[in-house]
């Protein structure tokens, strides 16, 4: 049941982000940047590469690694982008299917990981999950005394 509503938090979160990168302008301008929690700043997803530059940072990616990330992030994007522009879906399907969508991205990503790398992406998925609990909720997480998004790392 906890399981099931940190993903509908999750959902809702990536809506909110969609709905906010749908009414930014498509003329190449780079979406803000994340902080070190995958968190973002203002608005919109980042461009896969600055998502690719953070993971890059926090798990160590190997070269081949980043563009392995950079190519399920950018096709992540594309599908999330589809289906924003798919008005024939309801607003619950959509969700969804980018809840879907978001879930089978980090599983690719994650299949890439050597085993210290996917502890370590674990902990920042439990922390993001965590975190969007907490905010949505409007309230911190049971034993947690810290009221922003946890420190980075």
């Amino acid at each position: 049941m906890l399981k099931q509503c940190l993903l509908i938090l999750l959902a809702v979160g990536l809506i909110s982000i969609a709905a906010t990168a749908q009414d930014s302008p498509a003329n190449g301008q780079q979406s803000p940047p994340m902080n070190g929690n995958g968190h973002y700043h203002h608005g919109g997803p980042p461009d896969p590469a600055q998502r690719t530059q953070e993971l890059t940072k926090q798990l160590k990616l190997t070269s081949d690694q980043q563009t392995k990330v950079q190519d399920i992030l950018t096709s992540e994007r594309s599908q999330m982008e589809s289906l924003r522009q798919d008005t024939s879906t309801s607003q619950q399907d959509r969700r969804a299917k980018m809840m879907d969508i978001h879930k089978t991205s980090n599983a690719q990503i994650r299949a890439l990981l050597d085993s210290d790398q996917q502890k370590k992406f674990d902990e920042m998925q439990a922390k993001r999950e965590q975190w969007m609990q907490s905010h949505h909720s409007g309230r911190p997480e049971a034993g947690s005394d810290q009221p922003g998004p946890p420190p980075q790392q």
